[in-house]
């Protein structure tokens, strides 16, 4: 059974690591995923252990993060805070440290002053000193000492806390208590940070209405968004935002979708288009019948589609959080042997070596790696938001970077899926009214865009009444009885299936061919325009590195080839069935180049068991199929190919964040291990290889949300 904890004051990414892992360790969890960005805790639990489960994760948590609260959610999906809620509870949090840091500093340098000029002796100076101490890394103290009671010693307050106190002993009092001050100023960048990133995501994402103003017996109500029913009418007012997915019944207006999609220019709703939730209203007074569930809006959709993300961890943070496990516990050792073997060896100077032990030990501490890296990701899924991609997971981010391969559906993606009769031509006797008109006949039940096409061109009422034994048979068309005349409709393969004799039309264009009681009726010509910008983003992608694109389509030969040729594709395969799209995809995957990913780019309901497949699955447009939207790893909110480019431009910039932060850490610290163990490097030197690396780290991070 499925169970969410919100763990309320959860900013650290290690701590959010540990417990994440040792509840995943209790007898009966069989996942556990802490989400840093709604601070959630999602289980999967055996029922012989819900009842104990809930004590066992307080306790766990409480171990790493005391003042965290921890409670259950009920409801059957996360509702985040709102706004002001969230800023008001971190501004308290803030003030606090703040106040906590400042007065530690304040009697930190009143000690400093008064030992410097007016040369009060050591016992007046130790006081200051170790009262600055204990206002500032009394809690440190407290929670290393807690953590080892409970068995778990090498983490970041066992460090700062045996390096400081190790400082008092061998009379390093002032670096002692600098430590730990910039040690916490550390702390308090990376709580920033967090906040910050987190701040920058649920302001992109805070397009969920808090009310909507629902038509009910006569009269207009004020009521929460979660309480409207499929099939209500809502009113939405300029200025406002649309609480849920309708169809607009009455009005016109402008509605602002950059929250949605990332585009800045507003688009224009009339009477019959479909209005989704999160825009915000600007001009004219909208009527809408709501055709989703709150729950199942396009905005509630974003929101959990963000803020999950995060739960799907890169590679790289996944190595980050392992090799910091093994990496503490190596350089306390490492310390350890530092401190104690050379005065045995070499004899004397004990009090130098244990020195130089302290440093190394302040200078390992691996936060600058642990906090940065996730935060990172964390950052880049929400650039990438800010551009109108959503990305399911860090993982997939990542993915992106090694893309090689990238595989388009043509309709609806590379093309605009707008379909025209441009011609009919007719045969057999049959005249081009007619033929349109039994194509109508059989097309009428569908709400594939070539019916429409055909719906559209035809122009008047069809009784479907009249319509029966209605069959869409997938790969090749439609067959339906018109009052007593037998009707096909569909490509060369229904013809053919059917034994029809049929002249082939050579023109170029989507062809529908018409039978009528088994006699060829003539061919209606159907064309699709190629989108603006498509050409552009297959060149942008070969620019970046892609090796390969390709088209698959389930046009004819001459569409897909012409398309292919204007795009300048490396590849395309025509005439398949969905199924054959999958056996494509699994064969280009087996040509790719090793380490690289395979991407997968579509928006119809056939598409999703190819996104699916896809090593990294891209559905195109927000507005389209929820079921490719479901299937697939990113999304792209407009209809735009381009968009694909901006997705990997923000998974390279993010991967080189990752690659520079790593970088800087491991590089900086050996340097310090090294000067330490030489003993060049004192307590100062070390602050900077710990904190310093870690406020660069952090800050080098957040460089991603100006993407």
């Amino acid at each position: 059974m499925k169970r969410i904890f919100l763990l309320k004051g959860l900013d650290c990414p290690n701590c959010s690591a540990k417990i994440e892992k040792e509840v995943g360790e209790l007898d009966g969890v069989q996942s556990s995923v802490v989400n840093l960005m709604k601070q959630t805790l999602t289980i999967n639990v055996a029922p012989a252990a819900a009842n104990t489960i809930a004590s066992q994760i307080e306790t766990i948590v409480h171990s790493h993060e005391p003042d965290v609260e921890v409670s259950e959610i009920a409801q059957e999906y996360y509702i985040p805070a709102k706004k002001q809620d969230t800023n008001t509870s971190y501004n308290n949090e803030d003030k606090k440290l703040t106040i906590r840091l400042a007065i530690g500093a304040a009697i930190y340098g009143i000690g400093m002053a008064l030992t410097v000029f007016a040369k009060v002796p050591l016992p007046v100076e130790l006081v200051f000193l170790i009262v600055s101490y204990i206002i500032l890394g009394g809690d440190v103290v407290w929670q290393a000492v807690r953590n080892i009671s409970k068995g778990r010693v090498f983490d970041e307050h066992f460090l700062m806390s045996v390096s400081t106190i190790g400082a008092f002993v061998i009379g390093e009092y002032p670096e002692a208590v600098a430590v730990m001050l910039f040690y916490q100023v550390g702390e308090f960048f990376q709580s920033l940070a967090v906040e910050r990133s987190r701040k920058s995501i649920s302001d992109l994402m805070d397009i969920r209405p808090d009310c909507a103003t629902v038509r009910r017996n006569g009269e207009l109500i004020t009521i929460s968004p979660e309480s409207v029913a499929i099939g209500e009418i809502i009113i939405v007012k300029p200025g406002e935002k649309i609480p849920l997915d309708g169809v607009v019944l009455d009005g016109d207006s402008m509605l602002d979708t950059r929250a949605l999609t990332g585009e800045s220019v507003p688009r224009s709703v009339h009477k019959g288009d479909e209005a989704l939730s999160g825009c915000m209203n600007q001009t004219g007074v909208l009527t809408i019948k709501t055709t989703k569930a709150f729950g199942e809006s396009t905005a509630s959709k974003i929101i959990d589609l963000v803020e999950n993300a995060s739960s799907r961890k890169a590679p790289t943070e996944n190595f980050i959080t392992t090799f910091a496990r093994y990496y503490t516990p190596v350089v306390v050792i490492l310390a350890a042997i530092l401190a104690i073997l050379p005065p045995i060896l070499l004899g004397g100077g004990w009090t130098e070596w244990i020195r130089r032990g302290f440093v190394f030990l302040v200078v390992s501490c691996p936060c600058a790696l642990v906090i940065s890296i996730p935060l990172t990701f964390f950052g880049g899924i929400g650039a990438a938001s800010k551009r109108g991609v959503l990305v399911k997971g860090s993982n997939y981010l990542e993915a992106l970077n090694n893309v090689s391969i990238i595989v388009f559906d043509k309709t609806g993606t590379l093309t605009k899926g707008v379909f025209n009769v441009t011609d009919i031509l007719p045969a057999n006797g049959f005249s081009k009214e007619q033929v349109l008109e039994y194509a109508a006949q059989a097309e009428s039940f569908s709400n594939h865009p070539i019916a429409k096409s055909i719906l559209s061109a035809y122009g008047k009422e069809i009784d479907q009444s009249v319509i029966s034994d209605y069959k869409e048979i997938s790969g090749y068309g439609i067959s339906a009885m018109a009052g007593k005349k037998k009707v096909y409709a569909g490509n060369t393969k229904l013809m053919d299936s059917e034994h029809v004799e049929y002249t082939a039309c050579e023109k170029v264009g989507t062809k529908v061919y018409v039978a009528v009681d088994a006699q060829y009726a003539g061919c209606i010509l159907i064309t699709d325009e190629v989108k603006p910008d498509s050409k552009k983003a297959i060149s942008d992608l070969k620019h970046i590195g892609v090796e390969k694109t390709v088209m698959l389509t389930g046009d004819d030969e001459k569409i897909g080839k012409a398309v292919a040729e204007e795009l300048q594709l490396d590849e395309y395969y025509a005439q398949l069935f969905p199924d054959q799209k999958v056996e494509k995809v699994e064969l280009l995957d087996s040509k790719k180049r090793q380490g690289s990913k395979l991407a997968f780019v579509g928006d119809g309901i056939n598409d999703a068991p190819v996104l699916a497949r896809a090593d990294v699955g891209i559905a195109m447009g927000g507005l389209g199929s929820d079921a490719a939207i479901e299937a697939a790893d990113v999304v792209l909110m407009t209809d735009e190919p381009s968009k694909l480019v901006d997705a990997i431009d923000v998974a390279k910039a993010t991967k080189q964040i990752v690659m520079q932060n790593i970088v800087i850490a491991l590089g900086i610290k050996s340097v310090f291990l090294i000067l330490g163990a030489l003993g060049i490097a004192g307590m100062w030197e070390a602050v900077f290889g710990d904190v310093g690396v870690t406020i660069i780290a952090v800050l080098n991070a957040m460089r991603i949300l100006k993407k």
